[in-house]
């Protein structure tokens, strides 16, 4: 089966053509220079891009593939959850491509299809669909922080999620705190890289609450007072680092406690990451530490497929189709609330 996937969620308009579980080609049209001016993500102008780029992103993939839109024999396209007008621009497309070639149509949660982006691996990326095995998952990204556990393959219960703050909104909130440009996420990041963990003691938020869910409401909550109470803090390059490695650990240390914690209670030898936050360096260098200790199986989605793209939509899509999936019905709609079952 030959598949062309849409992903526009959020900011970042994606493209990708997937064959026999092996990605062919995957072209990101991303918006961070546009709402870089406004410090964060305008949902007006990101669909305003998504109806420019869309046609053009689609042809690049194709090209990059070697396919022509003859040969595409099923379409998949992000579903839901995200921004209302950006989510309905590419399923739209996509129903309107699929509708056009009189294939199959199939509408695709963005959580689900990072929840089995750890399942990939190689060059081109390919589903390892045959290496699955049961395992709690962390899908942690800018809006959203889940544990799931996963018995089966296509199986999936929310353990738990945010109760306010994702952690991705903490790092982006804190980072706006101290005055770091747009993506703050990123550039916190790699300051942290060259700080002391270990030089402020900021709070762990449920870190030890026996329930899944997380809360950072709290910690920015802390930051913004520490801040305050610092003038000036922000400006000494060094403090700023330390600040940064800092709250980085306090983050990592509650997502890491938690979702361990987790796959011991739910009997698994299997822990799995993903979402955009997953490119943290200090997150996936906690996870392996403490799975090691665990003696927990660690799987993290590649680099590549942490943050939103259309690779992981199509190659989940094209394993439920392979499965019996029908197409969606035709007065269905996206669903920018629609909740991970």
């Amino acid at each position: 089966m030959l598949l062309l996937a849409f992903e526009t969620s959020c900011d970042e308009t994606s493209v990708a053509v997937v064959r026999d579980g092996v990605v062919l080609s995957n072209i990101v049209a991303s918006q961070v220079r546009l709402h870089a001016a406004y410090g964060g993500v305008v949902p007006e102008l990101a669909t305003r891009e998504h109806l420019r780029n869309l046609a053009p992103v689609a042809r690049r993939a194709m090209e990059s593939a070697g396919v022509n839109a003859a040969a595409i024999e099923a379409v998949a396209a992000t579903r839901g959850p995200g921004l209302p007008a950006a989510l309905m621009a590419g399923y739209t497309a996509a129903r309107a491509f699929a509708s056009a070639r009189g294939c199959p149509m199939l509408g695709i949660h963005h959580h689900e299809a990072h929840l089995y982006s750890p399942w990939v691996a190689g060059e081109p990326p390919r589903a390892e669909w045959d290496a699955f095995e049961p395992n709690v998952s962390l899908i942690v990204s800018g809006g959203h922080t889940l544990l799931v556990h996963v018995p089966a393959e296509l199986r999936h219960r929310v353990l738990g999620g945010t109760i306010d703050d994702a952690a991705g909104e903490c790092f982006d909130k804190v980072s706006k705190l101290l005055g770091l440009p747009y993506p703050g996420g990123p550039i916190l990041d790699r300051l942290a890289e060259e700080g002391r963990a270990d030089a402020f003691d900021f709070p762990r938020p449920l870190r030890n609450d026996p329930s899944d869910d997380f809360s950072f409401s709290g910690l920015k909550t802390s930051v913004r007072y520490f801040l305050e109470k610092r003038p000036g803090l922000a400006d000494d390059p060094v403090a700023l680092r330390d600040v940064c490695a800092s709250v980085r650990a306090a983050i990592v240390d509650t997502l890491v406690a938690k979702t361990v914690r987790a796959a011991r209670r739910m009997g698994v030898r299997c822990v799995t990451a993903s979402g955009g936050v997953t490119c943290n360096l200090a997150l996936r260098r906690g996870l392996e530490a403490a799975c090691g200790e665990a003696r927990l199986r660690l799987r993290l989605a590649p680099r590549a497929l942490c943050t939103d793209n259309a690779a992981m939509v199509g190659l989940l899509a094209a394993r439920k189709l392979g499965r019996g999936a029908v197409s969606d019905a035709p007065d269905l709609e996206a669903d920018p609330g629609w909740a991970l079952g």
